[in-house]
């Protein structure tokens, strides 16, 4: 049971990353992009995908209410919003605690 249970939050984990990537592709409009050109552990911002401050708060709103997770806003949400890793723990401990 307890393999069942591991299995489960690795594949629910794996779907977490592959629905944020796909999300991060089309609100930041990146064409040309799929979720695999994407590095889990690039930085979002600046020399990763080239994201600006301006384009977090309508990912952080789409991703909050597709994900059904609160995003903090100010210096906690930069930790957050670092990379596609760090977004994935986020949401996957808030669903943990919800």
């Amino acid at each position: 049971m307890r393999a069942s249970f591991c299995l489960e939050v690795f594949l629910d984990i794996s779907e977490i990353r592959q629905s944020l990537k796909e999300l991060i592709i089309s609100e930041l409009n990146l064409s040309g992009k799929s979720p695999g050109d994407i590095d889990d552990a690039a930085p979002l911002f600046g020399e990763g995908l080239g994201v600006d401050s301006l384009d977090a708060l309508p990912l952080a709103m789409v991703g909050a209410e597709k994900f059904a997770v609160k995003v903090p806003e100010g210096e906690e949400a930069r930790s957050i919003f670092a990379s596609v890793n760090a977004l994935v723990d986020h949401i996957a401990r808030e669903r943990a605690a919800g």
